[in-house]
């Protein structure tokens, strides 16, 4: 099967582009002010008009109010929303669009009832960050510790990056992989060489399993 691909934390309409120029399958814009990647709705547009059709624009909150999320769904054209927080499952599809809930490792005790809660997520994704951090550490976690099965796709994150997506993907095999520090060349700033790269060995490690 096909690892697929999003490359989160986009803050320019010209990453946007390098990315879906690679081959990525979906792209993240992070609503999160205490984020360095956090975007403005203004930018998120202007970062939206770049994306053509069958990639997906994918939101992402942290423990947001409805109202915010809905405003920002009014102006931007996204597709897929990603939480980040501690939202129920309620929180989650109110807004009725497909969603992914993330979780750091550390926070999830018991992976069946993680799932059972969101049973109906687009997919689950599963980071290094400790209880109390929202992703984005840049930081693996022991891929031993991954599910090795589950009623939904899942999404491994977590200091990814070129030279060791290939690895990860043979150990864990995960429907699709998330990367945002691992493509930069600084906080938000994406380079387009380490994303070809990243894609590159995507295709490779796919090729040969």
């Amino acid at each position: 099967m096909r690892t697929r691909v999003k490359i989160c934390g986009i803050t320019r309409g010209e990453d946007a582009a390098a990315a879906v120029s690679a081959g990525a399958d979906a792209i993240g814009l992070v609503f999160f002010a205490r984020s360095p990647r956090n975007v403005t709705v203004e930018r998120a547009c202007e970062i939206a008009a770049e994306v053509p059709a069958f990639v997906t624009v994918t939101g992402l909150f942290v423990n947001a109010e409805a109202a915010f999320v809905d405003a920002v769904l009014d102006k931007v054209p996204l597709g897929l929303l990603q939480f980040h927080g501690s939202e129920s499952g309620e929180e989650c599809r109110r807004h009725g669009l497909p969603y992914i809930k993330a979780a750091g490792i550390d926070g999830v005790a018991d992976f069946e009832q993680f799932a059972a809660t969101y049973h109906d997520a687009a997919g689950l994704l599963l980071d290094s960050h400790a209880a109390g951090e929202v992703g984005g550490t840049g930081k693996t976690f022991d891929w031993t510790r991954f599910p090795t099965s589950s009623p939904l796709p899942l999404i491994l994150a977590g200091g990814l990056k070129p030279d060791n997506v290939a690895a990860a993907i043979t150990a864990v095999k995960p429907y699709a992989v998330d990367l945002s520090s691992g493509v930069e060349s600084a906080p938000g700033i994406k380079d387009a060489g380490r994303i070809r790269m990243l894609m590159n060995e995507v295709k490779r490690v796919d090729c040969e399993r």
